[in-house]
């Protein structure tokens, strides 16, 4: 990089997570980054331990506790992209840790980003799935029942995964590495020899993203979500099921978290030719990333709070992990007093031997 695309980079560069951006001033606005930056480690620190928590449980149970089902095949695929991209998350907090200085090398410089990349596309592909299926089964229940099977469900599911991951294909391109300041930056690279070209593809990107990874998925779920309510209005149709309710809850929490993230990837853009939203940005675009990465935690919550049966097998299976421990603890307690008193046991009183 020349010093002329880094200084454009300086310039506007504000999600640092995607892009890498890096202090250069103090005073007033370096003490302003740093607060963002604490809020966001907390933040993140809270998702990484909800988040491997919370999805490990839900794919323990999806995947063996439950009769596998075509609803339990789209919770185990959202839980399996949300548990993958928290373990991740480790790398995230050092880098912000250090002043945003990248310590693990190019390889996972690119995979990082490609990770949460996937889990932002396989997320709301598998949600813009899961309504559509919602409104078939509940509209169009005789066709569902014989069509819908767990076997196509997992069909659909893995073009899901390959359409995620063909879609986060430009992260492994323009990620890279590079030293700035005696420091190793973690970015997009856009800039080539033209700065128009840079510009294309950062503007080419993010319309991908922001449509692809929002627009379209949340016309779809709107459109579904009105049809299935006119039509829930009428005689003889089965009412809202609390699956349904919990559906709805994720995709409401996916869309809170994540739109702010895209309003500030596009008012991003406006930085080519204008600076006035530099203060909005630095402030802002930090704090929605963070917001979008915390939903990856939020989705077992809801199912624990909004499926009665999911609440149940998470109950009965803690307690029996419980019972089963406590019943290991007394075997081992019972083995080791027996073992202490048969080695204090003496020739001279063979009774107490005996009765071991």
């Amino acid at each position: 990089m020349t010093d002329m695309e880094l200084a454009d980079y300086d310039n506007y560069t504000y999600d640092y997570l995607e892009y890498g951006d890096i202090l250069h001033t103090r005073g007033d606005g370096y003490i302003q980054k740093e607060t963002l930056h604490i809020i966001s480690v907390i933040i993140y620190i809270f998702a990484f331990v909800l988040g491997v928590f919370g999805n490990g449980i839900v794919i323990w149970v999806t995947a063996f506790k439950i009769k596998r089902t075509i609803n339990s095949v789209w919770l185990q695929n959202l839980a399996m992209a949300d548990f993958v991209f928290v373990l991740f998350l480790p790398f995230s907090i050092d880098y912000v840790l250090r002043d945003f200085n990248w310590t693990f090398g190019w390889t996972m410089c690119k995979l990082n980003s490609f990770v949460c990349t996937v889990n932002m596309y396989a997320s709301v592909l598998f949600l813009t799935v899961l309504s559509v299926d919602r409104y078939v089964s509940l509209v169009h229940f005789v066709w569902a029942r014989w069509e819908r099977t767990v076997l196509r469900a997992w069909v659909v599911s893995a073009l899901v995964w390959v359409a995620s991951i063909s879609l986060s294909i430009p992260t492994l391109v323009f990620r890279e590495t590079t030293e700035y300041n005696s420091k190793v930056v973690c970015f997009n690279n856009f800039h080539e020899q033209d700065i128009h070209v840079s510009m294309v593809r950062h503007v080419a990107v993010v319309i991908l993203r922001t449509t692809i990874g929002f627009f379209l998925p949340f016309l779809t779920i709107t459109v579904t979500a009105v049809l299935l309510a006119r039509k829930m209005r009428q005689p003889g149709i089965k009412r809202i099921s609390s699956f349904s309710r919990m559906v709805s809850a994720i995709i409401l929490a996916f869309f809170l978290c994540w739109a702010p993230f895209h309003i500030f990837s596009l008012m991003e853009l406006t930085t080519y030719h204008t600076t006035s939203l530099h203060l909005v940005l630095t402030v802002g675009f930090p704090l929605a990333t963070s917001l979008g990465f915390f939903n990856s935690c939020v989705n077992p919550m809801l199912y624990a709070l909004l499926n009665k049966n999911m609440r149940a097998i998470i109950r009965r299976s803690c307690m029996n992990i419980a019972k089963n421990s406590l019943r290991e603890l007394n075997q081992n307690v019972s083995a080791t007093e027996s073992a202490s008193v048969l080695a204090s046991c003496s020739p001279e009183e063979p009774s107490i031997c005996s009765k071991v």
